[in-house]
């Protein structure tokens, strides 16, 4: 049995389904099979083969949900394309798409599906603030209030208990997995002012207090951890590595260069990561991104080039090195009139122009240029493809999300 006939038998199971008892398993031979052999048969499935699979029947529904399989989908999910969540607000209802890029061969041109939120009505506007394990952490972008754990693949989702709120607060989010703790929590670092700013002719608004919250997923409620001596960048973590959340800071009048900042999910403390003393991460703009399972710095350098800084070994300041450098590139698509002004879409990630999203499994870079065309790279040809997709929309943020079938009370290792 391979995985073009589990497909295949998946799709005329579907179409006999109306004459079948769904309660009888699938005669295929499988259940004769050893469950690791199916197990690694199942992990090879791109995750939207895999949601139509457990559709079949109930005994292949239980198959897709067990946990071992999760945990082993989850583990082969780093070298397979990556699944992409596009998150749009444009005009102005929020919607989700995905676009599976393992199943790119199987599903000729239809590659963007559009997901169905079933939280949309409580919360019409959101903001996609974390990814993880195949789970998405959502925020209402009105009130910086609600906050859902939700998996688009299996429609499961929960909405976390309120927490404190002040009067006129900016919030960073950060979600994230422990592997030794075995634990998700969720982080919001809330800036906020007492009353007025201190600098009434800034050009922007200045917060002097800061609160960390977090809360550990399943808790009854949110933990305060303190203030944070960081004023971070606006944005939420863009980085899990070893089990801790990274951002970068916000430049200061005199010190402006960026740091590298970690939280630790296990003990719950904030570090700063070691950057080199000389090359690109001395520089001011930069995103991170984890690229091989390594933290990965974008840098933006004059001319529009980009350099990849990757940190070998985490935490040794010595193993930075400069992996990538990419030239200035226009996509077809940015030369066509725009249609709306890119400071309109309020995820335009403060004017950047180009976001590195991660690694194709044939060795090329993931694009995104100013949240409207995706663009692949290849470091060994020097060459850049758009990406053309049927169904995209015209705007909208890149989340690099591994699709799965996991939920909160799965174990992720055992």
């Amino acid at each position: 049995m391979d995985l073009l006939y589990v497909e295949n038998h998946a799709k005329r199971r579907r179409k006999m389904r109306s004459n079948l008892d769904q309660d009888d398993p699938p005669s295929t031979g499988m259940e004769h099979l050893p469950l690791e052999i199916v197990h690694d048969i199942l992990s090879r499935l791109p995750i939207s083969s895999l949601v139509q699979f457990r559709c079949v029947c109930k005994a292949w529904r239980a198959l897709a949900q067990d946990p071992h399989l999760v945990k082993f989908y989850l583990s082969t999910s780093t070298t397979n394309d990556p699944c992409l969540i596009l998150h749009c607000d444009f005009p102005i209802r929020n919607q989700l798409y995905f676009v599976d890029l393992a199943a790119a061969p199987h599903q000729g041109k239809d590659k963007v599906k559009r997901i169905n939120a079933p939280f949309w009505p409580m919360m019409p506007e959101f903001d996609v603030v974390g990814s993880c394990n195949g789970l998405l952490c959502l925020a209402d972008s009105l009130y910086n209030d609600a906050v859902y754990v939700y998996n688009p693949f299996t429609r499961n989702h929960v909405e976390l208990p309120k927490s404190l709120k002040y009067p006129d607060q900016e919030v960073v989010f950060g979600f994230g997995f422990h592997p030794k703790t075995q634990e998700y929590k969720v982080v919001k670092i809330v800036y906020y002012r007492n009353g007025h700013s201190s600098y009434p002719r800034a050009r922007r608004l200045v917060y002097s207090q800061s609160e960390v919250q977090i809360l550990t997923l399943g808790g009854p409620s949110w933990r305060s951890l303190g203030k944070i001596s960081y004023q971070l960048v606006r944005r939420p973590s863009e980085a899990l590595v070893n089990g801790r959340l990274h951002w970068v800071s916000r430049p200061r009048r005199y010190n402006p260069a960026r740091r590298l900042v970690s939280l630790d999910l296990a003990d719950e403390q904030f570090r700063e990561v070691p950057k080199p003393d000389c090359g690109g991460l001395s520089k001011c703009n930069y995103h991170l991104v984890v690229l091989k399972g390594c933290l990965s710095a974008a840098v933006y350098c004059s001319y529009g080039r980009l350099e990849i800084w990757v940190m070998k070994e985490y935490n040794v300041k010595e193993s930075w090195v400069k992996e990538y450098s990419i030239g200035a590139y226009m996509p077809k698509g940015l030369k066509q009139n725009l249609d709306r002004p890119s400071k309109i879409w309020k995820n335009a990630l403060n004017g950047i122009v180009v976001r590195v999203l991660g690694l194709l499994q044939n060795g090329e870079v993931l694009l995104e240029y100013k949240s409207r065309v995706l663009v692949t790279y290849d470091p060994n040809q020097g060459k850049f493809k758009d990406l053309t997709l049927q169904g995209i929309p015209k705007w909208f943020q890149t989340v690099v999300h591994a699709g799965s079938l996991n939920w909160i009370n799965t174990p992720i290792d055992t």
